[in-house]
């Protein structure tokens, strides 16, 4: 029987964020994930100060060897319409690839590691969780994503999704007319999702988000034709599929004894752009924390210290948005075009969150990576 403190079900920012937080409090953490990394993972994947800073990281240290894209300007716009350019005097954000970055974090973490192993069988006995029949642990942090293994079998639900698909391949070299430092975002003329066309370096990402998933695939289809032929007309490169749930559409409850759901398994993303690294991190730390606060008591009712942790840094839970209003389509059209709003709203306030000051870096994430 393998023992630990700290069974994190899940490598990526989330678990590996709440493992390094426990490993540096000394605690035994063993992650146990299904996948090899680095793993492929698709995801447009831009992070921004903010989270470099709750990470113990500055861009200079963690861009050595691997792809880092400073970010500083957007061209925004409803789809088939006149596209903004919103510039900034410096980097905002950055992109990365997800194979690296996941890869990187979860070395870094500190924990032991069990990958390319599902989970496979989860029962509590006397007072402990017992994972596949020979690991044992005090505490189950459940960081598996939307389909979370951990979050199933305890049956937590969620509400309504956003669905997307994309697309991401190294350029090898060829011309791009698209800038790496200037994304180009594309909302849909319902407002409920949006399409994005993302240059990393030599790599290029592009795709289409909608909340609810409706007609995705033929919508996806369509977006990107418009974008890929006028980039490379001969490759038709398979689409990546995946949802996820907002904050406000995730399992209502996060937390049972001696469990916690954090990340993408817990519904995270932020409601306004749908980004999810940013909160899957925090999430992580704040789980450790409510943890570390008394590694004896592992009763629900204590954890729910953790919840309300989330709410703070994320605010109220909102209810799922119905169909827009004719009036709001139209006064949307109207704002997309505005500069100011784009520039105050949409990217500062919603995509950026570039007035929430960063969490406080816990002391296991600080180092020269």
């Amino acid at each position: 029987m393998d023992t630990c403190d700290v069974l994190v079900v899940g490598g990526g920012p989330a678990g590996s964020s709440c493992a390094a937080t426990l490993c540096a409090a000394g605690l035994d953490v063993l992650v146990l994930d299904r996948a090899l990394f680095p793993r492929p993972k698709t995801c447009a994947g831009w992070v921004t100060p903010q989270l470099f800073e709750t990470l113990g990281l500055t861009p200079e240290n963690y861009g050595q060897g691997r792809v880092l894209q400073p970010i500083t300007g957007f061209r925004l716009g409803l789809w088939g319409g006149r596209r903004t350019e919103v510039r900034y005097g410096g980097p905002v954000s950055y992109g990365i690839l997800r194979a690296e970055l996941d890869d990187f974090l979860l070395r870094r973490s500190g924990a032991r590691l069990r990958l390319g192993e599902p989970l496979a069988a989860l029962e509590r006995r006397g007072g402990r969780w017992l994972a596949n029949g020979e690991v044992a642990a005090r505490w189950l942090v459940g960081a598996g994503g939307p389909r979370c293994p951990v979050a199933r079998r305890l049956g937590a639900r969620g509400g309504t999704a956003v669905a997307a698909l994309e697309v991401e391949i190294p350029l090898d070299g060829r011309p791009c007319p698209v800038s790496g430092d200037t994304p180009e975002l594309w909302f849909t003329p319902d407002l409920k999702g949006y399409g994005w066309c993302f240059r990393k370096g030599d790599h290029l990402n592009v795709g289409l988000g909608v909340e609810g998933g409706g007609a995705l695939k033929p919508r996806a289809a369509a977006f990107l034709a418009s974008v890929w032929e006028p980039l490379a007309p001969r490759e038709r490169p398979p689409l990546s599929g995946w949802a996820y749930r907002l904050w406000g559409h995730g399992p209502s409850r996060l937390v049972w004894d001696g469990t916690l759901l954090v990340g993408d398994a817990a519904g995270l993303a932020y409601p306004e752009s749908g980004e999810g690294i940013r909160p899957a991190v925090e999430s992580g730390v704040l789980a450790a924390r409510a943890i570390l606060d008394d590694p004896g008591d592992p009763r629900a009712e204590r954890l729910h210290s953790y919840e309300q942790a989330l709410r703070r840094r994320l605010g109220p839970p909102r209810a799922p948005a119905g169909p827009p209003s004719t009036l709001r389509r139209l006064a949307g059209r109207v704002l997309l075009g505005s500069r100011p709003f784009l520039r105050r709203i949409v990217l500062d306030r919603w995509f950026l969150r570039r007035a929430d000051p960063p969490l406080r870096p816990a002391a296991a994430l600080v180092g020269p990576g």
